[in-house]
């Protein structure tokens, strides 16, 4: 339970982390650059043999770098979503993406859904209507909702990419996996951040890659003690408490910390993510 407990705290951390450093100046990428060097410095001690890295699966190092690009657009989409529709409802957003998941679950490796995940997925479907038709996101010509959408495919896509390497490849390369993954993040934010640079003369600034640091902390340790978990509870125990806790937690968080508060029209469609996480990973 206290690896759950401590998965929840990483995993929340990071949206917060993103929400303070939301008007950092300069190089939009210096935080996800500082982020996932940071996670390619921890996996690369976690490698339990570090000979794994020249002799590991074509299929970890293809899922590893198909995992890493979505992530890198995951972030950036969380990244830009937190600014306008705040990291509360941006991280029940991201939450949901396992509906992207699920449906490659479906239709690729020909899983059954069970009656429950399917009137979770009913629900999930309820509460993108609701939240669509919330005045707020009407008021912002709509990109609010879009970003929000960005965000729950790309970290819907990323978990699917997890899904892929579970089916075909090895146990024992599941931190190898992770090393690519976060080894292909850094070097597209390289890409990225010099792009930029080059572009519009923004540099990268040592707070923006320091604030990556902080992120990237959580974010390795939440999968890895989440990983950790899995191994101790059942998993019907571990992913509904672990999505909608995450939700909460940021929730209240961004209520004490940063005032915000969902209108009336979002409070009934966070309640039905909630219920539609809880339903989709039992």
């Amino acid at each position: 339970m206290l690896y759950l407990i401590l998965a929840v705290a990483a995993s929340a951390a990071m949206a917060i982390v993103l929400k303070c450093f939301r008007n950092q100046k300069g190089n939009r990428y210096g935080i996800l650059l500082g982020n996932y060097l940071t996670c390619v410095v921890i996996s690369f001690f976690m490698l339990p043999d570090r000979h794994l890295i020249g002799t590991g699966s074509w299929i970890t190092l293809v899922c590893g770098i198909g995992g890493g690009i979505f992530f890198v657009l995951a972030l950036i989409c969380m990244q830009s979503s937190i600014r306008s529709n705040g990291a509360g409802l941006t991280s029940a957003f991201a939450r949901l993406g396992l509906i992207i998941a699920l449906g490659v679950s479906i239709l690729l490796f020909r899983e059954r859904p069970s009656a429950m995940r399917l009137v979770g997925i009913g629900l999930a479907m309820a509460a993108i209507i609701v939240l669509r038709s919330d005045g707020t996101t009407q008021k912002r010509g709509r990109s609010g909702f879009v970003l929000l959408l960005l965000t729950l495919a790309a970290s819907g896509c990323a978990d699917a990419m997890a899904k892929v390497f579970e089916q075909f490849g090895s146990d024992s390369e599941d931190k190898l996996y992770f090393f690519w993954l976060f080894v292909t993040a850094v070097l597209l934010c390289a890409v990225l951040a010099a792009a930029e640079g080059a572009r519009g003369k923004k540099k990268l600034y040592p707070g923006a890659f320091a604030a990556g640091i902080l992120v990237g902390i959580p974010n390795y340790f939440s999968s890895f003690l989440l990983l950790r978990a899995l191994q101790a509870l059942p998993a019907t125990v571990v992913y509904p408490t672990y999505s909608v806790a995450t939700i909460l937690l940021v929730l209240g968080l961004s209520a004490v910390f940063f005032r915000e508060r969902l209108t009336k029209r979002q409070r009934p469609g966070i309640l039905l993510i909630l219920a539609a996480l809880a339903l989709l990973n039992l």
